[in-house]
């Protein structure tokens, strides 16, 4: 494919936009064979009521398994959490094929792609951000948008050609983005984070009841 942007084009599972990221997946394969180990697609509701936005796949769990957030550690407080809410048939996600489906939910990644070390570098959140782009056009007006750290947080605002400068990032603050539209932020729930207690469950929580009361307003 060309390392060229399409316009439109929400996913790409042969994208190679980013010769660093390629050629380490390319050595990913060779040592995890039976690992994804490409560009993870989005899951769940093609016209959702809540969008998660996280920032990329893990080593271990989306690179791994082919799904955002499963078989990760980060996976384990958000699907409990999207479970409690509503949000997800299931508490737990393991594989594909372990019977989860979402309800009302969609969940993306600001990069498709693990990247070497698990850090990406701007270009190639750049890079990514079209898909983004063309993801969040066909998404329903009326959407409630959940960041998962301030990476996705500043990739939903480049998408939506806003600077960061109109909606800095704060745990559980809200942003209304348009009309229907709105950006709801929570430190990532990734292992540093929880174990460290920067994010506690409680703290995920107050989040989510945030979301919760967004949506009710909107009905």
């Amino acid at each position: 494919m060309s390392k060229t942007k399409s316009a439109g084009v929400q996913f790409d599972a042969k994208c190679v936009r980013c010769p660093r990221i390629a050629d380490f997946l390319v050595t990913v394969r060779e040592t995890h064979p039976d690992y994804h180990a490409g560009p993870v697609p989005p899951f769940g509701m093609d016209k959702p009521e809540l969008l998660v936005v996280g920032l990329g796949p893990g080593m271990h769990g989306a690179n791994a398994t082919g799904r955002p957030f499963t078989g990760d550690y980060a996976g384990i407080l958000l699907y409990k959490t999207l479970h409690d809410y509503g949000y997800c048939n299931q508490a737990e996600a393991t594989a594909r094929g372990d019977g989860l489906k979402m309800i009302n939910c969609r969940i993306t990644n600001a990069l498709k792609c693990l990247p070497p070390g698990n850090k990406p570098q701007g270009s190639e959140i750049t890079n990514c951000n079209s898909y983004l782009e063309a993801e969040l056009k066909v998404l329903k007006d009326r959407l409630i948008i959940l960041a998962l750290g301030r990476v996705a947080h500043n990739a939903i605002l480049k998408s939506q050609s806003f600077k960061q400068s109109q909606f800095p990032f704060g745990h559980n603050q809200i942003h209304k983005l348009a009309d229907d539209r709105f950006l709801v932020d929570s430190y990532h729930c990734s292992r540093y984070n929880t174990s460290t207690r920067r994010l506690t469950e409680p703290m995920f929580r107050d989040v989510f009841d945030s979301i919760k009361t967004i949506a009710n307003e909107a009905v």
